[in-house]
């Protein structure tokens, strides 16, 4: 399963979620999306300009656990 840690990371840059829409420019709807794991797909050029803003890498935002509820979901 495929963990966001979007919200770790604003945290850190003590970075608000309207102001990390605005820096990346996305709605807040779909930042809110991803930041609560909801999200089925992210587009590379998103991830890209969110990694960028927060001064992160990818690794910093997406996590992989292995046997978490949710995996046959892919299948």
């Amino acid at each position: 399963m495929i963990i966001v840690n979007l919200d770790v990371m604003m945290a850190k840059r003590k970075m608000s979620l309207n102001e990390l829409s605005e820096r990346v420019g996305i709605t807040l709807a779909n930042l809110s999306i991803l930041k609560n794991n909801k999200a089925k797909a992210i587009r590379f050029a998103t991830l890209n300009k969110i990694c960028r803003v927060l001064d992160c890498g990818v690794d910093d935002i997406l996590e992989y656990r292995e046997g978490e509820e949710g995996e046959e979901d892919d299948e």
